[in-house]
């Protein structure tokens, strides 16, 4: 019987392995910060490919190819999250655009949107909720960041400890 109940274990330990774990995405996207992003992804595309439209003038090729490479170009386009060292408090949240992903850049796939996470502030926005807000005075993105131990009084900046 022994026998019997260790070799049910094992084969349970084995299946339990060779699942897939569901990770929790680093940074969580609203679907209003999403549809930002998508519109800023959507609008830098549109200026490359009208840089590109120029380029074709000068070089001659073909409008099938610049047609594949503007579409591989939007196929690899990122928003990248990062701090920088700023502020009152310490730290600021940046965001770049970014053509290609990094070794280490932590990837959340959101809302169909892509956003890299620089690993340097992945520890600073591990859980970090992303948010997009437009009042008619201002328009931005919110951070509301659980490792935050404080922040400036204008809101720019922040400290994680």
């Amino acid at each position: 019987m022994p026998t019997t109940t260790l070799a049910v274990l094992a084969e349970a330990a084995k299946k339990i392995a060779r699942s897939p774990v569901a990770k929790k995405a680093a940074v969580d996207l609203t679907a209003a910060a999403a549809n930002r992003i998508r519109e800023l992804l959507q609008a830098r595309h549109k200026v490359c490919s009208l840089e590109a439209a120029r380029q074709h003038e000068r070089l001659h090729a073909s409008p099938f190819l610049l047609l594949r490479l503007t579409q591989r170009r939007v196929a690899q386009e990122y928003i990248k999250l990062g701090v920088k060292k700023r502020g009152c408090s310490g730290l600021s949240y940046t965001l770049n655009y970014s053509d290609t992903k990094g070794k280490f850049d932590e990837l959340v796939e959101e809302h169909g949107v892509r956003l890299l996470i620089d690993p340097a502030a992945l520890m600073h926005v591990l859980g970090t909720k992303m948010d997009y807000i437009d009042e008619p005075l201002k328009s931005e993105f919110v951070f509301i960041n659980p490792n935050a131990k404080g922040s400036c009084g204008c809101g720019e900046s922040f400290t994680t400890g």
